[in-house]
């Protein structure tokens, strides 16, 4: 790996080890953000069964690893983040989850460091893989862990965002058009510096390629404003209600899907 890229990776561990402590406290208190997590789970929980081995990628502080392992599914949780592992172990220890959950601090441009194989599933939450201008390598090393007939359920940011997009009229043009930046985006978060890209629906399932059949993309967020915005729903809860009626009505419609705030894609692996 260059060492622009070995730059990227740790700034952005080094950032979310440094929101470790915080993190589920920021996630509980905005309304968006539990929302779109409860929109990700329903997801794939219809396309998963109890028992089915999980591998999770950027699982940070492990709280969708925790709700899956209380669903009766067997979830390996990685994250590039060492502090985020920790965190997960304490809950394993405090919620009796052991044998349900392991753990392992891994990047994810480094999966080739899983001795284990054959997942049902492989799945990541909430854009960790937008920190990367290397997706396709990324989603290359699928084919090692997954087992014939398994599923991936990755999370990503799209590079258009309706709510984003709007925000041209009130004058905001660098956080209107942001997204449709070639060569990412410079990010910020506990003092750190990394790059954030962004992708399209349709990039993503070339990425693919022909040994993986499309299951689903969903637009989360396409109505629903960003989590950012997160006093909306406070100010607004009648048309917030609204807004995700509309958005779950239209989730899979063209070209809805791909002007959200994330896109959820879902893959099967042929054979």
């Amino acid at each position: 790996m260059c060492s622009e890229a070995l730059m990227q990776e740790q700034n952005v561990s080094d950032a979310f080890s440094a929101q470790s402590t915080l993190f589920d406290e920021v996630d509980e208190k905005n309304p968006i953000i539990l929302w779109m997590r409860e929109q990700v789970r329903e997801h794939v929980l219809e396309l998963w069964k109890p028992g089915n081995s999980i591998l999770e990628l950027n699982a940070g502080t492990g709280l969708d690893a925790i709700f899956f392992a209380e669903k009766g599914f067997k979830i390996h949780a990685t994250d590039n983040a060492q502090s985020m592992i920790d965190v997960i172990d304490k809950k394993i220890t405090l919620q009796s989850l052991t044998g349900k959950i392991t753990t392992q601090c891994c990047s994810f441009s480094e999966l080739e460091n899983i001795s284990r194989t054959g997942f049902d599933q492989i799945f990541s939450n909430f854009g960790g893989l937008n920190c990367t201008d290397r997706l396709d390598d990324v989603i290359n090393s699928f084919d090692r862990l997954l087992k014939p007939g398994g599923t991936a359920t990755l999370v990503i940011m799209p590079r258009i965002c309706l709510w984003e997009l709007m925000l041209a009229l009130k004058g905001n043009f660098k956080i209107a058009f942001r997204r449709l930046k070639k060569g990412g985006v410079r990010s910020h978060l506990e003092g750190k510096y990394f790059n954030t890209y962004y992708y399209s629906p349709m990039q993503v399932r070339k990425m693919f390629s022909e040994k993986y059949s499309l299951i689903t993309i969903k637009g989360l967020g396409v109505f629903v404003p960003p989590p950012y915005l997160d006093t909306f729903p406070i100010k607004h809860p009648s048309i917030y209600r609204a807004l995700q009626s509309i958005d779950k009505a239209i989730s899979t419609m063209r070209p809805f899907r791909s002007w959200a705030d994330h896109f959820i894609i879902s893959v099967r692996k042929n054979g």
